[in-house]
């Protein structure tokens, strides 16, 4: 039985892995593609895990296609430069049963530290890539690719982007529908051992492989063209096709769904129907330089932003001239010059809302501690990155995950060797969260100790993935399905690999907390500090005890205001508490010299 329902293009690509009869799926949380696995776990007949990290997450999956099952890895997509060594290989040995890869982009970094474009690891790989462009091809295409993969003996890349992985559209779902896919193991070890002497033999056949795939292309159903003005042709792809739609719905144009290896013969003939096209992408000019190539004069980002998200109003504004040269109609959605001056003096009365760490946040006292410790800090990814914002600004430096250890490292022998920063050896401090330690900061730990670099290594330690929305990971003794497991014990294992001071502070206690970490700082060896609290999201208490002021006693001193709690602010110029907001972690207080701060049931 059909019947149609909203879904967003995560959980439309998790039904259709589960209809094409996915039995493994791997993955390490990161927006926006987080809820594919989080959808994929309420299938029971899915093996999945939330993997250490999105190598370990890919490798899981080509094991699973080895030995005959379907399988699919998700990861956003800085996830896949971690993941990039065992991707880039995997297109030599191939896969058996059907893989599929699905990474989602995110242009204008809404959640991220850059905004790469993943397509270009397809053309690396020589891995076929598809795009959708909402939630009904999401779920179609997840069943074409693993057909795709098992024909040619391949992965295949599912690009996704922010807004289709989180737009909800409408979807034809067909009930009671799941493939079974069980193929024989044989062993191989010319075609699935990578030492060079084989790899030499199987890069011919990729090479071999991806021609076909070119071929098969051509007539790929997904690649369509939708002929309408002949005198305007645009060629576009993914949730840009809906852009191009919204704002020249009368344009001819080549929607590509198969965009590597790209149909070059329905390319040549389509835009040899028109004077000039147009490429309409986002972020880099991968399907404009691919037409170049293919010497077509192609307009795409001499007038197409090359950063940010793109919308049909920025489409419209960037072609309407253009477009009106070449005889066509002007933009559907192209404002009017009154609604762009409401537009900006409805936006002016605005005031700013920047992102701030929650009320109760145990790392508000562990930045607030380090900061008056003076320590050089290199941060990591996490939602304790906002402390790098006032009045905290606790972070100097961060690049990626797990790199807040190794760029310590780096700090601290530099310090050591210079006359200019020479204060600042020995109080160099690499941070990072308790997911993130596992996923990247363990190696990087090693090297210190094996290298003997006197850095104070602080683990944020809140008991969840906080960030991408709480999900598990090898430190919660929870799996993706809530199943009890070994929690890894984050002090013997640092224990283990060889530091011999291990210390645990609750962030809530400033002065311990600030004492504890003086002492590191000062110890001429590597050492490790666990600030250990669970997110005060995650782990509320079942009574919380707010906090309040006595603007009798309060000087307005402002001390407690250092914190940059949200549930703090000025008001008739004393300090004021909004006891809805107050987790009751008692920081404000603890900093308070007049004692005007006091908790709720005891004014």
């Amino acid at each position: 039985m059909k019947r149609k329902v909203l879904l967003s293009g995560n959980e439309a690509v998790a039904l259709g892995a589960y209809q094409a009869g996915v039995a493994v799926a791997a993955a390490y949380p990161g927006t926006p593609s987080t809820q594919i696995l989080e959808e994929m776990s309420k299938f029971p007949e899915v093996y999945c895990e939330w993997s250490s990290n999105e190598k370990v997450a890919l490798e899981v999956a080509i094991g699973a296609a080895l030995g005959g099952k379907r399988s699919l890895a998700a990861m956003k997509h800085v996830g896949l430069n971690v993941a990039a060594d065992s991707w880039m290989t995997l297109t030599y040995i191939g896969v058996n049963a059907g893989l599929v890869l699905a990474v989602a982009d995110d242009p204008g970094m809404h959640s991220s530290q850059n905004e790469q474009d993943t397509r270009y690891y397809a053309l690396m790989a020589k891995a076929p890539m598809l795009e959708p462009s909402d939630s009904q091809e999401a779920l179609e295409l997840v069943k074409e690719a693993f057909h795709i993969s098992e024909r040619f003996d391949l992965p295949v890349l599912l690009r996704l982007e922010t807004r289709i992985s989180h737009s909800r559209t409408v979807v034809e779902v067909e009930d009671g529908v799941r493939e079974e896919v069980d193929l024989p193991y044989s062993k191989d070890a010319v075609k699935r051992v990578m030492v060079p002497a084989h790899a030499r033999l199987r890069h011919p056949v990729l090479l071999s492989k991806l021609e076909e795939l070119r071929r098969f292309g051509e007539s790929f159903a997904y690649n369509r063209v939708e002929m309408g003005d002949p005198r305007v042709g645009i060629v576009t792809s993914g949730v840009c096709y809906q852009y191009v739609r919204e704002a020249f719905p009368e344009a001819s144009v080549l929607k590509l769904t198969m965009t590597h290896p790209l149909p070059e013969r329905l390319l040549r003939d389509f835009c040899s129907r028109f004077r000039r096209v147009y490429v309409v992408e986002e972020l880099e000019p991968f399907l404009e330089n691919s037409l170049k190539a293919m010497g077509i004069d192609a307009v795409g980002k001499s007038r197409i932003p090359r950063m940010g998200e793109l919308n049909p109003d920025i489409v419209a504004e960037a072609l309407r001239e253009l477009v009106e040269l070449d005889g066509g109609k002007p933009p559907k959605l192209w404002p009017s010059a009154a609604a762009e001056d409401k537009a900006t003096e409805d936006k002016a009365e605005l005031p700013p809302r920047p992102p701030v760490m929650c009320p109760g946040c145990p790392h508000r006292g562990l930045f607030f501690a380090l900061g008056r410790a003076r320590a050089t800090v290199s941060g990591d990814i996490g939602c304790y990155t906002l402390s790098v914002l006032p009045p905290l600004n606790g972070i100097d430096c961060q690049v990626c995950m797990g790199a807040g250890i190794g760029l310590a490292l780096g700090l601290e022998r530099a310090f050591s060797q210079s006359e200019l920063n020479a204060e600042r050896a020995g109080r160099v401090v690499g941070l990072l969260g308790d997911s993130t330690f596992i996923h990247a900061g363990i190696p990087a730990l090693i090297d210190m100790v094996y290298n003997k670099t006197p850095v104070t290594v602080v683990i944020l330690d809140n008991r969840t993935t906080a960030m991408t929305g709480f999900q598990d990971h090898p430190g919660t003794g929870r799996t993706i399905k809530g199943e009890e497991t070994h929690a890894l014990d984050l002090e013997a294992l640092s224990l283990a690999v060889g530091v011999r001071r291990v210390r645990v502070v609750d962030p809530w206690r400033l002065e311990e907390t600030e004492e504890v970490l003086r002492e590191e700082l000062a110890a001429s060896e590597p050492s490790v500090v666990i600030s250990r609290r669970g997110c005060s999201l995650r782990e509320r208490p079942e009574k919380v005890v707010p906090f309040w002021v006595d603007p009798d006693d309060c000087d307005s001193c402002w001390r407690c205001m250092r914190l940059g709690c949200p549930a703090l602010s000025r008001r008739d110029e004393k300090a004021w508490i909004d006891g809805d907001l107050c987790r009751g972690c008692s920081m404000c207080a603890q900093l308070c010299r007049k004692e005007a701060i006091e908790e709720v049931e005891h004014a």
